[in-house]
């Protein structure tokens, strides 16, 4: 066994392999970009090489730097995690040919299944199932554009060295190929620095399942079950489960064989994932292999009660797999909901920033152990403080829930969710809970397009904010300035209690929720304040503080919640709910003016890859004007009106930042 390795990755996949790796008495060393110099994992690790700039590419993509790095700290091996260079062959033959141990395949299985279209002919060798499409060399867009008009629509594009959901469009009809093609095409040679593509079938209300695979250098090879990805946006997985709802034993076993024949047709070495499209009627066809551990892995582990990152290890160091097929076995459900930085309403658009208050459910790290009834498992790379940056995904945590069946998952992972505190910037959690408390997920309609399937139902229009969330907001903010007033000389003008000579205060506290104004009135009183809001009165007396943590009494009722004030905004969380309200000082801000005028602004830092208009063009409302990438997406800006183009104040291949203007519009 290795007693030093270095791990090439960062984030949360760092951390989790730091710690299999330290239960098991190996020393690790991480390496880190200049924006990772306080990182978590650069923190946990036993020894931390700075490698370089913030841009992937001058740092975690620098395969040469970062074997440099293992040699001279001592390290045997060097584990990928995932993502970086996870699915580089050069770079596992590079570590072989520096007398470094790749943890993960060969580089000629890395190969083999690297190009989607040269596994495609792989897999049809060895007979498991593929769906119809174009798989070949020739990329000429007009060709490719026959084999889809013959496939007959809809019909899929997919980079062919792609992953991660990147590279991929739908296309729905003849018309929109080419501007699809082109779109694949820029991403893809940005992801993966390849636009080769290929054509398929898309098949309609389609599972995610895939196979989770693990082979040793001793020929034996075994499954170790299936896990349920269908919850997707944008071809990226938003929730995972294990088992997969309805999966009988003889469809399981089918599809655990046929992922062990295509892992056995590369001389597969390590954990792999044989990804399966499935439909309702339980066909399934081969969608790609991922050669290396999947984001998704801690369902597995918690069914099965394995860690997986040691089985690599000891397979890397050439032991037999732990177990033969016949002991494996599984137990309960898991689920998986990946927390992102992101804004579900507006997208799924990244989000960058600090998180400023982050708390969490209680919940133990890289648990596969089920000491319980129900487990929670918290599996992150950041911590309360750290910053989400433009540079790398904007993944926060993953959380994990196990339970004995299906129905007490959801249930642990609706309350997990509940309590999962996040202030600082954007995140998915509300989106989340809709969805796992969603009737479709519940009864698991599942398939690829249940998100689109569902829009009205998990993206409801705003409800206007209860009295007792501005309460809760007021509350905070009143005790605030009594605090304040205790601890400060003041004269009795300007005393925050409320006190006057003949009558008492009356204040207006002007809170905003989601564009609209929530007035509240407060009119102090001996010993509580008294609250107008909608037209009612209701009596308010603050019970008990704790930090942010607040209980008040509400006319006839107790409420709680925890208050968090982020500048001139107020995060209030209670009853499982996140509410941000504006707040305002009248006189403050008396005779602002919002005069955006014709300004489009970039949504977050990125670069410019495309400008689709020019100036002096009129165009009509929606139509494309010019397309940003940002955090490895592509966000297309679009017109709000119709009307002309003033001004393109940028080229393609300019860096733009946040908020910057992009265009000069003129509203017809």
């Amino acid at each position: 066994m290795f007693t030093k390795i270095l791990i090439a990755n960062r984030g949360e996949i760092a951390c989790r392999v730091a710690a299999s790796a330290r239960r098991m008495g190996i020393k690790t060393v991480a390496v880190y970009s200049e924006a990772d110099a306080g990182a978590k994992h650069v923190e946990i690790c036993d020894e931390a090489v700075l490698i370089g700039p913030a841009a992937a590419r001058e740092s975690y993509l620098r395969a040469d730097k970062i074997i440099e790095v293992a040699l001279a700290t001592g390290a045997q091996a060097i584990h990928p995690g995932y993502g970086f260079l996870s699915e580089n062959a050069q770079f596992a033959q590079a570590c072989a040919d520096a007398g470094l141990v790749f943890i993960g395949p060969p580089a000629s299985a890395i190969q083999a299944m690297g190009s989607k279209s040269a596994a495609k002919e792989l897999m049809e060798t060895a007979h498991v199932p593929l769906v119809p499409g174009y798989h070949g060399e020739l990329q000429d867009a007009d060709f490719l554009q026959q084999q889809a008009d013959q496939i007959a629509y809809p019909v899929l594009l997919k980079a062919s060295a792609g992953g991660g959901g990147k590279g991929m469009r739908i296309v729905e009809q003849s018309a929109d190929f080419k501007a699809a093609l082109a779109s694949c095409k820029r991403e893809a040679i940005n992801s993966f620095g390849d636009d080769k593509v290929l054509v398929e079938k898309y098949l309609t209300r389609p599972r995610h399942i895939e196979i989770q695979v693990f082979a040793d250098t001793h020929g034996d090879c075994v499954y170790l079950f299936e896990r349920d990805c269908s919850v997707q946006r944008r071809h990226q997985k938003v929730l995972e489960e294990a088992p997969a709802p309805g999966m009988t034993a003889e469809r399981r076993k089918a599809m655990g064989e046929a992922a062990v024949a295509a892992a056995k047709a590369v001389g597969y070495v390590g954990a792999g994932t044989v990804e399966f499209i499935a439909n309702q009627d339980g066909s399934f066809y081969f969608m790609e292999m991922n050669t290396r551990l999947q984001v998704e892995h801690p369902v597995t582990e918690m069914i099965t009660g394995l860690d997986l990152v040691e089985w690599q290890l000891r397979v890397a160091s050439g032991e037999p797999l732990p177990l033969r097929q016949d002991q494996l076995t599984l137990r309960g459900h898991a689920l998986e909901a990946r927390i992102y930085a992101e804004n579900p309403d507006k997208g799924f658009l990244p989000s960058i920033g600090t998180l400023r208050h982050l708390r969490t459910p209680a919940a133990c790290e890289f648990e596969i152990t089920h000491a319980s009834d129900t487990v929670v498992r918290i599996d992150s790379g950041v911590r309360q403080g750290d910053a989400i940056s433009p540079f790398y995904d904007p993944m926060i945590a993953k959380l994990i829930v196990w339970a004995p069946d299906r129905q007490q998952a959801l249930a642990a992972m609706a309350k997990a969710l509940a309590q999962y505190q996040i202030v600082g910037l954007h995140s998915n959690i509300s989106f989340l809970q809709r969805l796992i408390e969603s009737q479709a997920f519940a009864e698991a309609d599942l398939d690829t397009g249940l998100i689109e399937r569902n829009q009205d139902a998990l993206f409801p229009p705003p409800q206007p904010v209860s009295t007792a969330i501005l309460a809760l907001a007021a509350a905070s903010l009143l005790q605030a300035e009594r605090q304040l007033n205790h601890s400060a000389i003041s004269d009795p003008w300007g005393d925050h209690n409320g006190w006057r000579l003949n009558s008492n205060l009356q204040r207006q506290l002007a809170f905003v929720d989601d564009g609209r104004a929530s007035p509240l009135e407060v009119i102090y009183e001996s010993g509580h304040w008294l609250l107008r809001h909608a037209e009612k009165f209701s009596q308010m007396r603050l019970l008990r503080q704790d930090g942010s943590d607040i209980e008040i009494s509400l006319a006839d009722r107790t409420v709680s919640g925890t208050v968090v004030r982020d500048g001139e905004q107020f995060h209030v969380f209670s009853e499982g709910s996140h509410f941000t309200l504006g707040y305002a000082d009248p006189l403050a801000h008396a005779g602002e003016v919002e005069a955006e005028g014709g300004r489009l602004t970039a949504p977050m830092p990125g670069k410019i890859v495309a400008v689709l208009v020019k100036q002096g063009e009129q165009v009509k409302k929606g139509a494309p004007l010019l397309i940003m990438e940002a955090m490895k997406m592509e966000h297309t800006i679009t017109a709000p009106s119709d009307g002309l183009v003033e001004e393109v104040l940028y080229a393609v291949g300019d860096q733009v930042t946040e908020a910057a203007q992009l265009l000069a519009f003129k509203a017809d």
